[in-house]
Formats: structure tokens, C-alpha cells, sequence
């Protein structure tokens, strides 16, 4: 295994008082299988295992949600943090609750909110929670509500820092007129980089922290991502139905992960550090989330924290994806 880097250097978030790793822990798949956005089955002990194994390596904050396997993903975090003297910075999201059928609700009225904010203090087992944020902005008619309700819980100390994810420019522009906006967590890699376009500029010029997430496309610019690999995934993996998995679409994006392949070579790193690294070239990008299931995957992916790449091969993967 991978040990402790000492010249992990980290990056002051946005207008928060925050300094985080260029990469953090992306908790999505610990909620395990069964619920309409899963990963497949996930064991709960290798998951605070690669936690652990993170943390131990110098990371120093995880991303969960609510709606992560029904919550599951908050109990995994908070129970393996638990006692913890030096805990890591935990962000989690609203806004996604769900029914006794396990169905996915939106809502941004206040008393969800207020309700959700509640249930996840408990599971992570916190007094506070270091940044809260808005999972989707739906439905739009509520965004107002759910924002000042989400003021509300930073002036009672419930939470310390409330942000957003999935957010346009034009919703920001709305909410930043009730209180200001602290972070961002858009999607943003190679496959999907159109937040560069408007999301981006107006973030940096805000001085709104970003953190994106699928840097490596849920593990399609992994390298290990085949079609034979995709059709044996369990029946519950969301990526199933991702038509970015399948074809047409599938033999275009692995030729952009044998171009990575080939970057990765010349540096020895792997294809899915390379795709990290290209997200981390985006001078607004503060850090990216990564999903880590085991420890073997935190070793794998690990390098992102210090791996940079150079502005010529930054161009390159750029005109790769206009080309695309």
C-alpha cells in the first residue's frame, strides 16, 4: 500500500474558511445496492477500510448525501469516523428524500430540509456538519424556500457552510440574493465538460469554491472499463442504463481512455489519475471527488493529489474532447 505524502498540498475553498486536498473521498457508492442509483452490492467493512486507508494517505475531507443508498452512506461514514480526534472535513447533501418504497422524492420545502438535516447529523454522528449542500435544484419553484432554509441551519450552527450541486449560473444568481453561496459541486470531466463554458468563469469570478464530481466519469475513464465488463455489472449498477456505457457512444469514449492509457504510460500513473489531473487544470476547480470502494482503488487513484500535467498535454486532451 501507498504511505503518507507529506507534500499533499491543499487548496483554500472558495469563501469558506476551508483547505482541502485536491482530492477528496466520494462516499456514492457505499450506500451499497438496491436503490435506483446503486453501484452494485458494497461491503461495508472494505468501505472503512478504504476510508481509513484514504484519511491515512493524507486526504482530509469526504463527500456523502442523504440519498446515497437511502442513508446508508452517512451511517458508513459516521460510524468509521466516530471517535475520531483529527476527523475529516464532511460535506453531505439535501434535497433528495424518499418514501417507505424507497422511491426518490424532491423536495425543498423547509421542513424537509430542516428534517433531513436532523437525520443527517445523526447518522454521521455530528454536531455540525462542515458543509451542507443542496443535491439537485428541483424542483426550480422551491429554490428560494430551500436556500433561505439552508441560511437558517448556518446561523443556528447546525451547519458551518452551505453550498449547492447541479446548479446553473442563472439559479445561483437567484439563491446569491438571499445568502451567499460557499461552494459548488458540478459534474465536470473529459466526457462531460461543459461546466468550463459559463459554471466555471462565474464560480472563480465569485470566489465560489468548487468541487466537481465524476472526474473519471463513474469509473468509465478508469481504464478497466470494457464492454464485456459493463454487461456483467450487477442488474441494480445505474451505469447500465448510462448511454455514455453503451454504444455508439462507448467505443468513442474508450478511445479517449486508450489516449489516457498512453498519457498515463509516459508518467506511470493510471489512465483515471490522468482524467483527475485534466479536471484539476481548470484553475476554478478547488478539488475533485473520487470514488474509492476498497483500499486497492485508493492507491490506484491516490497520485491525483500531487500528479499534474502539463499545459501542452492539457491542450492536447482538450482538442481530444472538441474533436469528440
Amino acid at each position: 500500500m501507498l504511505t503518507q505524502d507529506s507534500k499533499l498540498v491543499k487548496r483554500k475553498f472558495g469563501n469558506t474558511d476551508m483547505e482541502i486536498t485536491p482530492i477528496g473521498f466520494g462516499a456514492w457508492a457505499l450506500g451499497g445496492g438496491n436503490w435506483v442509483y446503486s453501484w452494485g452490492p458494497q461491503d461495508d467493512q472494505e468501505s472503512a477500510a478504504a476510508i481509513h486507508h484514504a484519511l491515512d494517505l493524507g486526504v482530509n475531507w469526504i463527500d456523502t448525501a442523504a440519498g446515497y443508498g437511502l442513508g446508508h452512506s452517512e451511517e458508513v461514514v459516521g460510524k468509521t469516523l466516530f471517535g475520531m480526534k483529527d476527523r475529516p472535513y464532511v460535506f453531505t447533501k439535501c434535497s433528495l428524500t424518499w418514501n417507505s418504497r424507497g422511491e426518490i422524492i424532491d423536495s425543498l420545502k423547509r421542513d424537509s430540509i430542516r428534517k433531513e438535516c436532523e437525520n443527517s447529523l445523526r447518522r454521521l454522528k455530528l454536531e455540525q456538519i462542515d458543509l451542507y449542500q443542496i443535491h439537485w435544484p428541483r424542483p426550480d419553484e422551491d429554490l428560494e424556500e430551500g436556500w433561505s432554509t439552508m441560511a437558517e441551519l448556518q446561523k443556528e450552527g447546525k451547519v458551518r457552510w452551505i453550498g449547492v450541486s447541479n446548479f446553473s449560473v442563472v439559479q445561483m444568481d437567484r439563491i446569491r440574493k438571499i445568502a451567499p453561496v460557499n461552494t459548488l459541486q458540478p459534474p465536470y470531466s473529459l466526457i462531460r465538460p461543459n461546466a468550463a463554458k459559463e459554471i466555471l468563469p462565474y464560480c472563480k469570478e465569485h470566489n465560489i469554491g468548487v468541487i466537481v464530481y465524476s472526474p473519471m466519469y463513474s469509473g468509465l475513464l478508469t481504464g478497466k472499463m470494457t464492454a464485456e465488463r459493463i454487461k456483467n455489472m450487477p442488474p441494480d449498477d445505474w451505469r447500465q442504463h448510462d448511454p455514455e456505457f453503451q454504444s455508439p457512444r462507448l467505443e468513442e469514449n474508450l478511445k479517449l481512455v486508450n489516449r489516457l492509457t498512453e498519457l498515463g504510460n509516459q508518467h506511470g500513473v493510471q489512465p483515471g489519475v490522468v482524467a483527475i489531473a485534466w479536471t484539476l487544470a481548470n484553475p476554478a476547480v478547488t478539488g475533485a471527488i473520487v470514488g474509492m470502494r476498497r483500499p486497492s482503488q485508493v492507491d490506484g487513484v491516490f497520485p491525483a493529489a500531487t500528479f499534474r500535467l502539463s499545459n501542452e498535454e492539457v491542450d492536447e486532451l482538450n482538442s481530444f474532447v472538441a474533436e469528440k
